[in-house]
């Protein structure tokens, strides 16, 4: 499959994305290591979580690359939300921030012919792709030890569909992909009870005109 071709179909999987992780966190403890995370941001919400817990075990940077949001000034609200987030949540390990360019062209581009898709199907599986190698392509050109995503935390998105992209991503560019379900353990319920601790806005539609 090239970087956009193809679809992404969920499988049936049985996969414990939080035992793998869990594994990879035990052993960076066991040897006291702290390697560097390039962590693909959707929304300050979402992140707030995720970064609460990994940045006790990584030295994390928030990569926000999201060419699916609109209008702009959505995508701008966004982008100072996560900015102020990381202003102010206090991390054990430092969290530096990385903007990527706001390009809605290519986000249309890959889902040309798909903009009636039900919400949560193959134009959704492409947009992950889009933005995820994005982010395994910054991971290699910053030396990154790994990289991942906060979008697993979502009820709505796949956790399997998004660990399969990012192995496959992580094969392509050769950067090990953090394996990740951030929904289980109250992830998300943590996410909100940290939205409203730090007053973070909380858009109501993924992001992009097809879903809002």
């Amino acid at each position: 499959m090239g970087e956009n071709g193809g679809f992404v179909r969920p499988r049936k999987s049985r996969v414990n994305y939080q035992a793998q992780l869990d594994g990879i966190l035990s052993r960076l403890k066991e040897e006291k290591k702290v390697p560097t995370l390039l962590l693909h941001s959707c929304c300050a919400p979402c992140s707030s979580y995720v970064l609460e817990y990994l940045s006790r075990y990584f030295s994390i940077t928030v990569f926000y690359y999201n060419p699916n949001i609109s209008p702009r000034e959505e995508y701008e609200k966004r982008v100072q939300e996560i900015r102020r987030l990381i202003r102010e949540m206090p991390v054990e390990h430092p969290v530096a921030f990385l903007e990527g360019k706001y390009e809605p062209e290519r986000f249309y581009q890959v889902t040309k012919g798909l903009e009636s898709a039900p919400e949560g199907g193959e134009r959704c599986f492409l947009c992950y792709r889009l933005r995820l190698s994005e982010a395994a392509r910054a991971a290699v050109e910053g030396g990154f030890d790994y990289f991942t995503t906060t979008l697993s935390i979502s009820p709505l998105k796949s956790a399997a569909v998004l660990n399969e992209i990012g192995q496959e991503l992580a094969e392509i560019y050769r950067v090990p992909h953090l394996p990740s379900d951030f929904k289980k353990r109250n992830g998300y319920k943590r996410s909100i009870e940290l939205s409203e601790e730090y007053h973070l806005y909380r858009q109501n539609y993924c992001g992009c005109v097809f879903s809002r």
